[in-house]
């Protein structure tokens, strides 16, 4: 607690120089970094992060044809297909998609509200209209859930940042309710409590991989790929790269 950003920039850049390690490693120990500050010591930060960045290795994103997506797609079924045309749909990254609560969801405007998204920012995106009665089918299962955990005196969401101490009952209310829970209860790893996480990021990982190797497809093929395809082919339809940019949430448009 007695370390700032100096000591923490100086860390990161001898993982860099000294250590050699991949760009993404260096992420990691970041947002590691910064966890620690903001949710066990409850320590802002004063002063920009900026390391000497470890260099990400150059590789092309693989990109699915839409008869790929499309033969991707046939092979999954329930949650798990709705979960991937969603990432397909809107342009979501895995966890986006998984930590999307009931609020999130804007049927009336037809958008998907992506908070918390990558760099801790919020966005919107599009919730394509043959998503619209699959979702709501989604939803009611999962209100009926929910009404289930409440009958047991469970029920009580995980609240972002501050706002279970603000407001500790928020969490059993409907709207804060995740759309694709876990299966099972378990104990939050923060504060012992029992309760429903969002849905395993793994098992959706190997739906996908899983089915594009049915579906026959010679690439390697995860839940990220979803997201690459969105973006192209919105840029193939004539879509403004600024647009898809905004869409998908990038920084720079290079990315």
């Amino acid at each position: 607690s007695q370390m700032g950003v100096p000591e923490i920039n100086a860390f990161l850049s001898h993982l860099a120089v000294h250590d050699q390690v991949a760009a993404s490693t260096q992420n990691q120990a970041l947002n590691a970094l910064v966890f620690l500050y903001r949710y066990v010591l409850y320590q802002d930060l004063e002063g920009d992060i900026n390391p000497i960045r470890a260099k990400a290795p150059e590789r092309l994103p693989v990109v699915l044809t839409r008869a790929e997506v499309r033969a991707v797609m046939d092979q999954l079924s329930g949650q798990h297909l709705l979960m991937a045309q969603i990432l397909y749909g809107g342009g979501l990254r895995l966890l986006e998609c998984l930590r999307l609560r009931v609020k999130d969801i804007d049927f009336a405007q037809r958008q998907i509200v992506v908070r918390d998204g990558k760099g801790m920012k919020d966005r919107l995106t599009m919730l394509p209209t043959g998503l619209i009665e699959p979702l709501r089918e989604q939803l009611a299962a999962v209100k009926a859930l929910h009404v289930q955990d409440l009958a047991l005196g469970l029920g009580n969401a995980y609240l972002p940042f501050a706002l279970e101490r603000k407001h500790p009952n928020a969490g059993r209310e409907w709207i804060w309710q995740y759309i694709f829970p876990a299966r099972r209860i378990s104990p939050d790893p923060r504060t012992g409590k029992l309760r429903r996480h969002h849905y395993d990021e793994t098992m959706l990982q190997r739906a996908v991989k899983t089915a594009a190797q049915k579906a026959g497809i010679d690439k390697r093929v995860g839940c990220h790929t979803l997201r690459h395809s969105f973006a192209t082919h919105l840029l193939e339809n004539g879509y403004d790269i600024r647009t898809v940019q905004e869409l998908l949430g990038h920084k720079d448009v290079k990315t």
